[in-house]
């Protein structure tokens, strides 16, 4: 993959000035971080991403979050590549064993000239055993909807979590009562957590 111009970064000269490896100082640190193309392929990871995720090289980045993460996933693989907007956020991967972990991803553009070419992302807030996996009876979206009222998000947070506007989440989370019969949120965290525990 290209290298972004140093036009675009002035101080990559003041970088190179050092003379210092930046490839192998990314390769040693110890956060998991990654490089994926413009098709979405994951293209590079850094050693402490291949410990907890393994080699993924080669594979789509949305091959690696969890089921109920692939439309959030897409939604920033867009704004990366037609929007050119960096994106932070958490979501929930697969680790190379299947389990599932949540994350914090801070990712950015990498341009050649005034094009993205990929995106150089990196993880933090690493947390074993994200939660159990969704209930079956419940869209991705539903899903998504429920996990973030369990940790007592307001729809405005939703809102702005998701990028939706704030009647879409009043929808998503009318649709979500009705597919859990009940009738409130609090109903909803509840029978959402006992259906977690039965199925685990």
């Amino acid at each position: 993959m290209a290298a972004a111009p140093a036009a675009c970064f002035p101080a990559m000269s003041a970088l190179r000035e050092l003379e210092g490896d930046l490839e192998d100082a990314l390769e040693r640190v110890n956060v998991p971080s990654y490089i994926y193309d413009r098709h979405g392929i994951i293209r590079w990871v850094n050693r402490a991403g291949r410990d907890m995720f393994g080699d993924v090289r080669g594979r789509q980045i949305t091959s690696v979050v969890a089921p109920e993460e692939t439309r959030r996933a897409k939604e920033a693989y867009l704004k990366h590549m037609f929007g050119s907007e960096d994106v932070e956020g958490q979501v929930v991967l697969l680790d190379e064993k299947g389990n599932r972990v949540s994350v914090e991803v801070s990712s950015v553009c990498l341009f050649e000239g005034h094009h993205v070419v990929g995106v150089f992302g990196q993880l933090s807030d690493i947390e074993d055993e994200a939660g159990p996996p969704p209930l079956p009876h419940l869209t991705p979206r539903q899903a998504e909807v429920l996990r973030l009222l369990e940790r007592g998000r307001s729809t405005e947070q939703i809102a702005e979590e998701l990028h939706l506007s704030i009647e879409t989440v009043r929808n998503h989370i009318r649709r979500l009562l009705r597919a859990l019969d009940v009738h409130s949120r609090l109903e909803a965290v509840a029978v959402g957590r006992r259906l977690h525990l039965e199925a685990g």
